[in-house]
């Protein structure tokens, strides 16, 4: 029996070095927010949207970016066929305004958020407000906060803004 309690003994001591190694090894190769929302199930319909865009590789790029990410429940809301007719070839310079309307330039954590008009990737601007009930971007509630990436931040929404 004692040899059996030094081996679980063994086994507890090691396990935390292991954890600690594969943690290690983790935030060495932090994702970029593409591939955090890849491998988010909520954002399949973004994803999508991305791809479709082009804008997978910008968006993997040094950045750094704050995306305002809808996710597919927002997507939802949209009017029936509105995601449809966006995904289509011919519709793409829509879809990169709409996708590019939801980036902003450098890395905005959200005890950094403060209300205020803010430039867009695409140019125009999101009007951010911060309140006793949370944060809003263009009327869309922020649901969840600061999923870092290595190139940005991800801020979850529960609506898609559009373009003015």
């Amino acid at each position: 029996m004692k040899p059996i309690a030094i081996l679980a003994s063994l086994v507890l001591v090691a396990t935390p070095a292991i954890v600690f190694a594969a943690d290690t090894a983790k935030a060495e190769k932090k994702e970029t927010v593409v591939s955090i929302a890849v491998g988010n199930k909520d954002f399949s319909t973004l994803v999508a949207a991305v791809k479709a865009a082009g804008l997978v590789e910008t968006l993997s790029g040094e950045g750094p970016f704050t995306i305002f990410a809808p996710t597919n429940a927002a997507f939802g809301k949209l009017p029936k066929g509105t995601v449809e007719d966006l995904l289509k070839p011919e519709n793409k310079a829509k879809l990169i305004a709409v996708l590019t309307y939801h980036v902003v330039a450098g890395k905005v954590m959200a005890a950094d958020v403060k209300t205020a008009k803010v430039k867009t990737v695409q140019g125009s601007e999101l009007d951010v407000k911060v309140g006793e009930g949370g944060v809003t971007v263009d009327g869309a509630k922020v649901t969840k906060t600061d999923i870092v990436g290595s190139n940005g931040v991800i801020h979850v929404i529960d609506s898609v803004v559009l373009p003015k």
